[in-house]
């Protein structure tokens, strides 16, 4: 016999289709959220930035294309994460409830671009800081492999 879900009795049908969207409703305040998500050109301009910034942060280091065949998938992985890591921390500060977005009052395209502006540098900082506090562990790497070649 097959398990039923703990929250069904027997013999009970499904709510019709209308009945579970007004229920839903019913909790959107609270359960409704409203999340920034930036594409496009906007990606593209992060990832650039991300893999010159890595670029500089090797180059400081000494550390150039010449130092290992993979240091260049390596730039471009780092900077795509860093890349999602600004974008996720953006979409997660940004969620706005339903009767957030219901109730807004004068000019409120003008204080989210504000806001928005100050999450993402805020983000770009945060990242940029992860990626030059841990790049010394990769520079001791290339100095091993480059050791044992």
């Amino acid at each position: 016999m097959a398990t039923v879900w703990d929250g069904q009795k027997d013999g009970e049908e499904p709510v019709a289709a209308a009945t579970l969207a007004s229920q839903i409703l019913e909790h959107a305040d609270r359960d409704v959220t409203f999340v920034v998500h930036l594409v496009g050109e906007s990606q593209n301009l992060l990832v650039r930035h991300f893999v010159v910034f890595i670029e500089i942060e090797l180059a400081k280091r000494d550390i150039g294309y010449d130092a290992h065949p993979f240091l260049r998938p390596f730039i471009e992985t780092h900077a795509r994460e860093l890349t999602d890591f600004v974008l996720q921390g953006v979409g997660l500060r940004h969620q706005f409830g339903l009767q957030a977005l219901e109730t807004m009052a004068g000019d409120p395209a003008r204080l989210l671009r504000v806001d928005l502006w100050d999450s993402l540098r805020s983000h770009i900082n945060d990242a940029q800081l992860r990626f030059a506090s841990g790049v010394g562990g990769l520079q001791r790497l290339l100095i091993q492999i480059r050791a044992d070649a």
